[in-house]
């Protein structure tokens, strides 16, 4: 009996060593393939837990004009942002930032609703915190787990609205954005330009965002750098210099009719570059770093000012008489006028076509008179006269072969077409009825479905001022071949050309108070009809100057919503933005009274104003 019941402790001790065995073979083969096998992927997942790869922005390269002063650059910045954390928690650290950096209802759904769509990234609360905010948030530090508080470079516009159509803005990169090819690489919360310089020059401003690491505690709280992983420097944008003159610039914002909507257009003669670009009125795109409040943006956008377009290279007007000397182009080179030639029925303030008569804009009428005094008195009846002896269709060919139904080509990521009929189906198309021949009075002195835009006008203007062509305007000068504007004129008629608009600033001529002392000004007047306000007129002036006896230097183009008088409003902003640009250029100190209707109002002696 004691045999078998020893036996039975060894059975039994043998059963509970195997057992024992299987048990330490499981656990070291458990400890092998932990320690050994999946070392790698537990140091991975252990880092990643504590780790997290930060975005470095790169600073945008700057933005300068023609003379080296500063129009867009960086400085410094704060950002605010919550690294990724479960939904409920984002939530309630929002909930407890709100009252330390006034983030709205609204806000905090924007930013939880981003968190959702990106649940990997840090997501942005505040892009343009200020010094104030950043203190009260980092002396609460601990009751925000997960915070990111940084310093980025903030974009700033130094002549803010001035310039404002120019530069364009910058904001955080959008959904649709980022879907599209030309955004391969960049990330949520990234800055991006939006309109403007900023959005066509993009790919050269932008530069290449950095990476650093960091380590976090369990409860997501940043506890310093990571050593193991070296950062990635951000790679600045390149800088940008435009054929932009900003002092002018804020002199034609300083002379602009205080409260009016409209545009000037300034182009250097020699290679077409733009010397302005003004819109009134504008906005500030400064308001857009970081974020635009949303109230803001739906302010700018229900505004029926409109400061968010762009008049000089987005807003079409009928041209009124400034088109007249398209028409005096065309009808030169078909031959169809002779410089001298008078038409058959003179000026008595209109003339009778068909069932309708076509005014004069002088009711007393001016009588018979050659091309170049029709084009310095802007004489209709002429202009009538000489649009039926070209023709509907060959006016609308030219016209089209001019570019008239065409953008410039300037480098801006938006322009508007002019509109000009193509043919003469288009009234049918358009209007549901056929063109008949009346419809050249009309369009011969700039109306009817003839609308163009302040830059296309100064470039047409431009040619006129060269030897017939013109290089397509360019805000920042490139090396690339570009579409040229070209008027199919001879040497002698583009010189009757230019005579007829030097008349228009000599006496007698409708804009002669807006003469200069020192410059050759010419120019062409136009007053053009409002579909919005038919009582209230556009005012146009379109302008040419230069040393006198020399070659002309500036072309500048302007337009005044509800002006009503091209001549009295639109022609002294051309001639004092022309007198400006030139003074300056040639040494001559700024007069703030500079034209001779100033002169004469101010008691002044205008002793060129006998010179023609």
């Amino acid at each position: 009996m004691k045999a078998y019941d020893a036996e039975l402790r060894r059975d039994r001790a043998r059963g509970a060593l195997a057992v024992t065995g299987v048990v330490l073979g499981v656990l070291i083969l458990g400890f092998f393939r932990v320690q050994v096998l999946r070392s790698s992927a537990y140091v991975l997942e252990s880092e990643s837990n504590r780790l997290r790869a930060l975005a470095v922005p790169a600073p945008r390269g700057a933005v300068f004009d023609r003379s080296g002063r500063i129009i867009a650059d960086n400085v410094p910045g704060y950002a605010i942002s919550l690294l990724p954390a479960p939904a409920d928690s984002l939530r309630a650290t929002l909930e407890r930032l709100a009252p330390h950096l006034s983030l709205t209802r609204g806000r905090i759904e924007a930013i939880r609703a981003n968190a959702r769509r990106y649940p990997h990234q840090p997501v942005l609360v505040d892009g343009d915190a200020s010094f104030d905010e950043v203190s009260a948030v980092e002396e609460r530090r601990a009751e925000f787990p997960g915070i990111l508080m940084e310093m980025r470079p903030k974009r700033r516009y130094v002549a803010g609205p001035v310039t404002a159509h120019v530069t364009g803005y910058v904001s955080e990169v959008s959904d649709a954005e980022l879907a599209r090819s030309e955004f391969q690489g960049y990330s949520p919360g990234q800055i991006v330009g939006k309109d403007a310089v900023e959005r066509q020059y993009e790919s050269r401003l932008q530069g290449r965002p950095g990476v650093r690491y960091v380590e976090v505690d369990v409860l997501g709280r940043i506890v310093g750098a990571f050593r193991p992983r070296p950062d990635v420097p951000a790679v600045p944008g390149g800088d940008l210099h435009l054929n932009l003159d900003l002092e002018l610039h804020e002199w034609i914002d300083r002379i602009f009719p205080d409260s009016m909507r409209g545009a000037v257009v300034a182009l250097n003669v020699e290679d077409g570059g733009v010397l302005a670009l003004y819109s009134s009125p504008s906005f500030d795109p400064n308001a857009f770093v970081g974020g635009i409040d949303p109230d803001r943006w739906g302010a700018l956008n229900t505004d029926p000012a409109r400061p968010l377009l762009n008049r000089a290279a987005n807003g079409v007007y009928p041209p009124g008489s400034t088109w007249k000397l398209a028409t005096a182009g065309i009808a030169l080179a078909r031959g169809v006028v002779r410089p001298d030639e008078t038409m058959a029925i003179p000026c008595r303030g209109g003339i009778q076509f068909g069932n309708r008569y076509f005014r004069c804009w002088r009711p007393e009428g001016h009588g018979y008179l050659s091309l170049v005094d029709a084009i310095r008195h802007s004489c209709d009846v002429y202009f009538y006269q000489l649009g039926l002896k070209i023709g509907l269709e060959a006016l609308l060919e030219d016209g089209n072969r001019l570019g008239f139904g065409r953008r410039t080509g300037i480098d801006l990521p938006s322009e508007a077409s002019g509109i000009f009929p193509p043919d003469v189906g288009y009234w049918l198309r358009r209007f549901g009825y056929r063109s008949t021949p009346a419809e050249v009075l009309s369009m011969a002195i700039g109306q009817g479905p003839n609308a163009q835009t302040p830059l296309k006008m100064a470039e047409f203007f431009l040619a006129l001022a060269r030897d017939g062509s013109a290089p397509a305007p360019r805000l920042v000068a490139s090396d690339s071949v570009l579409r040229d504007f070209r008027l199919e004129l001879t040497p002698d008629q583009l010189t009757l050309l230019r005579e007829g608009i030097r008349r228009v600033v000599a006496p007698g001529g409708t804009a002669y108070l807006s003469s200069l002392e020192h410059w050759d000004l010419m120019g062409k007047t136009g007053t053009s009809q409002n579909a919005q306000d038919p009582e209230r007129d556009h005012a146009w002036f379109v302008g040419i100057a230069g040393p006198r006896g020399g070659s002309p230097e500036i072309v500048v183009s302007a337009i005044v919503e509800f002006g009503e008088s091209g001549s009295g409003t639109a022609a002294p902003l051309v001639a004092k933005t022309a007198d400006f640009y030139l003074r300056r250029k040639h040494g001559i100190p700024v007069d703030t009274i500079q034209t001779l209707g100033e002169h004469l109002r101010a008691g002044r002696r205008a002793p060129w104003a006998a010179w023609d």
